[in-house]
């Protein structure tokens, strides 16, 4: 899919995040003087196309008190990995979790989750209840901790997409 200039505008609108308000896609809209359905049709496609993989919220962990976040690693049989990793991202304690490629023979993890909370021990327990929905599909894990917070941008669009 190729994008026009009001899909550019858009994104462009959108990049910083969106508008604090209690309807913020209205907000955008009448921004760019356009109608809010349009806004949200044109952002629904780009998605649905691949020029916007998601619209999500991205919260500064550490300004909500939770300063002890790690990033779960976890090998999980392949056969089951599809079907457990779902479940541990709808846990509440989970931002985001995905399935990468392993990098055998030091990387045997496929299985990534981040961790919240407010300290390393509540983290720890948060782990303990990952390790027990996994069961015996898991066969080992670690966890990496933060040790600052990176700065989170939204889209920026360069060149002629």
């Amino acid at each position: 899919m190729s994008i026009d200039a009001t899909d550019r505008r858009i994104i462009a609108a959108t990049a910083g995040g969106l508008p604090l308000a209690p309807e913020p896609f209205t907000a955008v809209a009448e921004w760019l003087g356009l109608d809010e359905g349009e806004v949200r049709r044109r952002l629904v496609a780009m998605q649905a196309s691949g020029v916007i993989r998601r619209i999500a919220v991205a919260p500064n962990h550490y300004a909500l008190g939770m300063t002890a976040n790690g990033m779960s690693v976890w090998d999980v049989d392949d056969a089951t990995v599809d079907d457990l990793g779902p479940r541990v991202g709808a846990l509440d304690f989970v931002s985001h979790c995905y399935r990468r490629p392993r990098a055998r023979p030091g990387w045997p993890y496929n299985l990534f989750a981040m961790l919240h909370g407010a300290s390393r021990e509540e983290v720890e327990a948060k782990r303990r209840v990952v390790s027990d929905l996994l069961g015996p599909a898991c066969r080992s894990h670690d966890i990496l901790y933060s040790t600052r917070i990176l700065k989170k941008t939204g889209l920026r669009l360069t060149g002629g997409a």
